[in-house]
């Protein structure tokens, strides 16, 4: 047994309490998974005690199977930092898309990719899910479901693949990163809301929605696209940056985006009435709006957006911005795509 940030890690290859032996299983690397047992108001903790049996008897003979309940926000960045450190063979994330999001922040450390201390050490550790959240957002552009038992013959079977990491920078310079979908402005207040209500399930969605659209006002923004000159952009609604192709639970927002193609998909919603969201509705969770003569699309490696102050009302700080379904700030942010970044067990 051992901890890690504060967090209890157990490793099944080895008896809580007890030396660890001198023998071939030293020369197992780790599988760690990482679990919000609160997440889905408490549902991926009861679930995941389910599973862990059938998970721990499927990998343990190849792999040190070891578990880390998070304790709290953040939590899950530590935990992950620190058994790459370790030399784990793999971390995976065991939740929803926040703490998915959470562990792909592990995998760096001051603007850097976090390596093994071991210098001999050769692999990468790689990034595997179970998706067991409210949204699983990303888990939805692989064609994945919550099904637990899938995913653990997807992760038995080691499969990996590179991809992309999207940045973010802030005024500070902070760097953070993500996975899925970065956005700005509606569709960010609207998260910001919707966290709020996680107890009532996908429910949430839509009364975080309903309430970012009481204070709501279309905004003028400007963007710069792979630093050339600044575009105008006015009554921007929701600026949308996808890795991946769904936030919101389910809605199909940037449906060209792939975590493999080297590039960002931008798309904008201008000028968007409550009313259009009614009728749109439907466009937007099939990914089939980009025909709207009000929405628009890009790809991109990196995007300044900005809002216009000149056209802003008179508070600081009034545009939201999100990441992977995660409260970021406001507005000013850069983004970028850090191309095939990490190995996931795909």
């Amino acid at each position: 047994m051992r901890t890690i940030s504060s967090g209890m890690t157990i490793c099944s290859s080895v008896e809580i309490g007890a030396a660890i032996p001198r023998s071939k299983s030293v020369t197992k690397r780790d599988y760690v998974f990482i679990v919000n047992p609160n997440g889905a108001n408490g549902r991926t903790g009861r679930d995941w005690k389910k599973i862990f049996p059938k998970l721990n008897a499927r990998l343990s003979k190849d792999w040190n199977v070891c578990e880390s309940l998070t304790t709290g926000p953040f939590h899950a960045v530590d935990i992950a930092r620190e058994a790459i450190k370790g030399g784990a063979a793999a971390v995976i994330a065991v939740g929803g898309d926040g703490t998915l999001h959470e562990v792909v922040n592990g995998f760096f450390e001051s603007g850097k990719p976090v390596n093994a201390e071991d210098v001999g050490a050769t692999n990468m550790t790689a990034l595997g899910l179970i998706p067991l959240g409210t949204g699983s957002d990303f888990a939805r552009t692989f064609g994945w479901k919550n099904d637990p038992h899938e995913a653990i013959e997807r992760i038995a079977k080691g499969q990996k693949q590179r991809i992309d990491v999207g940045v973010m920078v802030g005024k500070d310079d902070e760097l953070h990163y993500f996975l899925n979908v970065a956005d700005v402005h509606l569709s960010a207040k609207a998260g910001f809301y919707a966290s709020k209500y996680k107890r009532f399930g996908k429910l949430c969605y839509v009364i975080g929605t309903l309430q970012a659209f009481l204070t709501h006002c279309n905004q003028d923004m400007k963007i710069k696209i792979d630093k050339e000159d600044w575009i105008y952009l006015p009554e921007v609604t929701a600026l949308c940056i996808g890795n991946a192709k769904y936030f919101g639970g389910g809605m199909k927002i940037t449906p060209t985006a792939d975590p493999w193609s080297g590039k960002l998909e931008v798309v904008v919603l201008q000028d968007f009435k409550w009313y259009d969201f009614i009728w749109k509705l439907q466009k937007l969770y099939k990914g089939t709006h980009l025909s709207e003569r009000n929405v628009s699309r890009i790809s991109v490696s990196s995007i300044e957006v900005e809002e216009l102050i000149e056209h802003a009302n008179n508070t600081t700080d009034s545009i939201y911005v999100q990441a992977d379904g995660e409260h970021q700030g406001f507005l000013p942010r850069k983004f970028s795509i850090l191309p095939g970044a990490i190995d996931f067990l795909i």
